[in-house]
């Protein structure tokens, strides 16, 4: 099986475009101290666009993807911040 996405391309104007897959579910939270991401195929090509998206070379270091249960994230989500190095 082959997937292929589109890379939003980064705007320093108006920052990260976001591509959700349509149906996308994410549902995270921390058990015994570990972090337990649950989400369903759409929800897992959106999260790798994401990430390949903060991995653009134009995009600064310390530029961040902010999500809860108020964006994007299933009710009870714990909020996660991925940051780029």
């Amino acid at each position: 099986m082959e997937i292929k996405m589109e890379i939003p391309k980064y705007d320093k104007k108006n920052g990260i475009s976001y591509n959700w897959k349509n149906g996308f579910e994410i549902e995270t939270k921390i058990q015994s101290g570990e972090i337990i991401i649950i989400a369903n195929r759409e929800g897992l090509i959106s999260l790798a666009n994401h990430l390949l998206n903060l991995a653009q070379d134009d995009i600064p270091s310390g530029y961040h993807m902010h999500f809860d249960e108020n964006n994007s994230l299933e009710a009870g989500s714990t909020e996660i911040i991925i940051q780029k190095k």
